[in-house]
């Protein structure tokens, strides 16, 4: 990503400043087959490997580096997405694929149907925290699945070693709707707002601090909604403030592409490219994807650090000092260094998004019981129910 002069000279990306021909100047960049020696082919602009193939070539460690130098040039400087097409072998995908299926059968007959961030409750199949249920469920199943060095291969690719794994098994089921454009995490789940108070080179960090994926478990036709993409969007210094707008929307729509993927097949992208998951058509297929998202090792503090504890200690000296006139900003910085900022991670069946992408911040939940005057005691409380609703099981 590169910073426009506009957000170099200011500091900052602003909403007001993204503009359509901006990011389609972005878009005149063409895949070229001959950059990525190891690639089988280009489809609609997206990279496809035969994994039958590079397996090979990634298992050599004399080759490896190289195939994953190109990986990495192709998910940022290049169109922002591979596909790895024959990644995940049937026998482990079917096993996999089992255990899910129980899963989901288990969550409609307890009657507790998973939402997510773009479909209400009910609508699709979501298993929220997959890669731990799969683990418990089926210890087997887990080992022989995440054995498997495709997801490796991609993974330090982008983030290096260190890196950590989650999924989401997300079901779309015959008519379920598609989402509308966006980006990822991390920025890419916060408003517009919140994101113009991130300064300009943290807009392009955040893109290398996560590994998108997906794992086709079903055959999946155009038909059926697989995601789509806008390739080389990813360079868009501006996406993070701009995809909510109207008319970045409408050119989206108008302008992505969509491949069909075969059970096995794995995707890979950029969290910054702009993408959205596609309505299901039909009247037949259940939309299986096992939603991957690997985080970089580095994006942890150094210390462990109990801030339920910490907010307790220093609340009744907050409140008497907010009494005596602090000022908002001060007490604000009080928050900010003592209370939890940010959302994730969190276990997203218990402490689901309501108005948006993230949950309640424990920052929001001190803050808020500042300015209603609430007792310590009932702080606490409303501190340990979160906190309990963050726990992963």
């Amino acid at each position: 990503m590169t910073i426009t002069p506009t957000s170099a000279r200011t500091g900052w990306i602003r909403p007001e400043d993204a503009r359509l021909s901006d990011l389609l100047a972005v878009l005149d960049e063409t895949t070229d087959l001959a950059d990525y020696p190891h690639a089988t082919r280009v489809e609609q602009e997206v990279l496809v490997y035969d994994w039958a193939t590079l397996r090979h070539t990634a298992a050599d460690d004399a080759t490896r580096g190289d195939v994953q130098a190109e990986l990495g040039r192709a998910l940022s400087d290049g169109p922002g997405i591979v596909v790895l097409a024959g990644a995940f072998g049937a026998e482990p995908l079917d096993r996999a694929t089992a255990a899910f299926e129980r899963m989901i059968a288990e969550q409609r007959a307890s009657g507790t149907a998973a939402g997510d961030h773009f479909a209400k409750p009910g609508a699709n199949d979501r298993i929220w925290n997959a890669l731990e249920k799969l683990a418990v469920a089926d210890p087997a199943a887990f080992v022989d699945y995440y054995a498997n060095d495709a997801l490796a291969l991609a993974a330090q690719a982008w983030l290096g070693p260190g890196y950590q794994v989650t999924s989401q098994l997300n079901v779309v089921n015959p008519g379920g709707a598609g989402q509308t454009v966006h980006r990822d995490y991390h920025l890419g789940f916060q408003s517009a707002e919140t994101c113009a108070r991130y300064p300009a080179h943290v807009h392009a960090l955040s893109q290398v601090l996560t590994l998108q994926g997906a794992v086709a478990h079903v055959d999946m036709p155009v038909e059926s909604g697989p995601t789509l993409y806008l390739p080389h969007s990813q360079k868009y210094t501006h996406g993070y403030v701009a995809y909510q707008q109207p008319e970045f929307q409408a050119y989206f729509v108008a302008h992505h592409v969509q491949l069909p993927l075969s059970a096995g097949d794995a995707v890979f992208f950029n969290p910054a490219l702009l993408h959205a998951a596609g309505t299901n058509h039909t009247t037949d297929v259940r939309r299986m994807a096992n939603l991957l998202q690997v985080s970089s090792a580095f994006g942890r503090a150094m210390e462990t650090v109990d801030r339920a504890r910490v907010v307790e200690a220093v609340h009744p000296a907050l409140v008497a000092a907010r009494a005596a006139g602090m000022p908002p900003r001060e007490v604000a910085n009080v928050v900010a260094a003592s209370a939890e900022g940010y959302a994730f991670p969190t276990n997203l069946d218990r402490d689901q998004p309501v108005d948006g992408m993230s949950p309640r911040t424990q920052a929001e939940l001190v803050t808020d019981s500042l300015a209603a005057d609430v007792p310590l005691a009932e702080l606490r409380d409303g501190l340990s129910r979160q906190q309990s609703g963050r726990e992963s099981h």
